[in-house]
């Protein structure tokens, strides 16, 4: 069984009349108001999973997704070599050269935050959205509890953790300066992802490591966060004592210093582990 589902998020233009009128194949899902990038590609994926598709691409309609690529991804979940392939972007040398130095700097380092949430230390480009999921994650996930906006990718791979099911990206040629211009402004997008992500990672701890199979490595984060956050306090409360001219005693900064350096041991303890709980899901 095939299909192609067109998700009309209450755009402006014409295109959902096109789709609807083109290949027998194309199925109309239509939202009545803009929900989110997020929310439409929710929209598909019940559509795929009621419909007992194997296997379900992700494409925007943007026109930076090349469909030349689409074939590797969908190949690698319907082997079983993965059960969620997606493009990454930067894989290739054309990345910085192609993709504006804002947007790839931005990018750079949601995707570091994402490894950090997520546990999938291997995967990059965050970002992309190209993407392909087998029948049986779809039957896991929550869809419901995905977030319906831009940070759509990034919160999905938190919650594919928390099922343990294997992500992998593939290469795929960056495509810019097509369609239409881009209404994203890193200003307000970075610091929404960030504080998604900082959500996700504490939900995907309580999730994965708590409550489902307890791991060691909640207690190293724990602490780590502890300690270091106290040494930053103190250190920055003895900073400004001594600005206003009181003299600081040497045990107080030996104690500053063990703090902030035990604190870090612990937090890079904490992420070998995780990177080591999560090497089968490469």
């Amino acid at each position: 069984m095939e299909g192609i589902y067109v998700v009309d998020d209450a755009s402006r233009d014409a295109t959902a009349e096109r789709a609807a009128g083109g290949d027998s194949r194309v199925e109309v899902i239509r939202h009545e108001r803009n929900q989110g990038v997020g929310a439409a590609i929710v929209s598909g994926y019940k559509r795929a999973r009621d419909d007992g598709m194997e296997v379900t691409a992700v494409m925007a309609a943007d026109g930076q997704m090349d469909p030349g690529d689409l074939e590797t991804l969908v190949r690698a979940v319907a082997s079983g070599e993965t059960d969620y392939s997606k493009a990454n972007r930067l894989f290739t040398g054309q990345a910085w050269e192609l993709i504006p130095k804002t947007r790839y700097l931005g990018n750079a380092m949601l995707s570091f935050l994402t490894k950090i949430a997520s546990g999938y230390w291997h995967v990059a480009d965050s970002q992309s959205g190209f993407t392909a999921v087998n029948l049986e994650t779809l039957r896991l996930l929550d869809l419901d509890r995905l977030y319906p906006r831009y940070g759509f990718p990034n919160d999905i791979l938190v919650h594919l953790n928390v099922w343990n099911r294997r992500v992998r990206d593939y290469p795929s040629r960056p495509i810019y300066g097509v369609g239409e211009r881009s209404g994203i402004r890193l200003w307000k997008v970075v610091p929404t992802i960030s504080w998604l992500l900082c959500k996700g990672f504490f939900w995907r701890m309580r999730e994965k490591y708590v409550i489902r199979d307890f791991h060691p490595l909640v207690l190293f984060y724990t602490l780590g966060l502890l300690l270091l956050t106290v040494g930053v306090g103190l250190g920055i409360a003895e900073v400004v004592l001594r600005i206003l001219g009181n003299p600081v005693p040497v045990a107080t900064i030996v104690l500053v210093a063990l703090l902030v350096v035990s604190g870090l041991q612990l937090l890079l303890f904490a992420m070998w582990f995780d990177m080591e709980s999560n090497k089968e899901l490469r």
